[in-house]
């Protein structure tokens, strides 16, 4: 199969555009079954009748684990954000209402949160065993109720095409507390600016009738978990600032 250029590459996956199919071809250090895993998690959110693109089939191209998917045609959210200046708060509140979409679904087939927190802070070596004894006390002591949770939820992950948005990349999904869900999304934004982080927490609670204080307890644990992920643009003395003053 000849794949031609990528349209898109990422830190697990080069992604391409074929016979009007998205083909996301994932990187050799993945383990084996991760196109699998990584599929199951895209079903489960498409089954429970979100936005999402449909799996056709998980394959094998050459020697790389390959994900074919429907192509959803049009351009990111964070692309048209970013293309039309004093719109901010309208494209964050419309992401607002697909992520709470999310979150009203109860998940119980897909990975546990705490059980992808735990690997994750178990895995960095950014952090002191005494840094990781704290934090899994923490993640031991929060309750909540098991929802669907997207794990990376960005403007960047939002597809809009004629009145409709598409939610992409599943891989970071879990089953877990959907307050963690909306610190992650807060601590990516955050890392590329402070006032658009704050405007769509406000938003957020604002929607939900959850509280920042709710939502900034899972700060520590989040950014912790954060720290296994080795983002080259990401600022690991910041996460563990968070960690520290958690």
């Amino acid at each position: 199969m000849k794949l031609g250029n990528p349209i898109a590459s990422g830190n697990t996956a080069v992604i391409y555009l074929h016979e009007n199919n998205i083909i996301k071809v994932l990187k050799d250090y993945l383990p084996d079954g991760e196109s699998e895993y990584e599929a199951n998690k895209q079903k489960y959110a498409h089954s429970c009748g979100l936005s999402v693109p449909e799996i056709i089939s998980v394959t094998k191209i050459g020697d790389k684990q390959a994900i074919i998917m429907e192509y959803v045609k049009g351009k990111t959210v964070g692309e048209i954000a970013a293309g039309e200046n004093g719109k901010a708060a309208y494209y964050l509140s419309l992401s607002v209402d697909i992520q709470l979409k999310i979150h009203s679904k109860t998940a119980d087939s897909i990975e546990p949160m705490r059980e992808k927190l735990i690997r994750q802070i178990v895995s960095t070596g950014k952090l002191s065993q005494i840094q990781k004894k704290a934090l899994m006390k923490k993640l031991e002591s929060m309750a909540f109720e098991n929802r669907l949770c997207h794990g990376d939820f960005h403007l960047n992950n939002l597809i809009m095409s004629d009145d409709n948005v598409t939610i992409i990349d599943w891989i970071d999904s879990s089953s877990g507390d959907i307050r963690a869900d909306v610190y992650r999304t807060y601590l990516l934004y955050s890392q590329v600016s402070s006032e658009v982080a704050e405007l769509y927490l406000r938003l957020y609670c604002q929607k939900s009738g959850l509280s920042k204080e709710e939502i900034l307890e899972w700060a520590p644990i989040i950014a912790g978990a954060r720290l296994s992920e080795n983002v080259s643009s990401e600022n690991n003395e910041r996460l563990i600032e968070i960690v520290n003053n958690g």
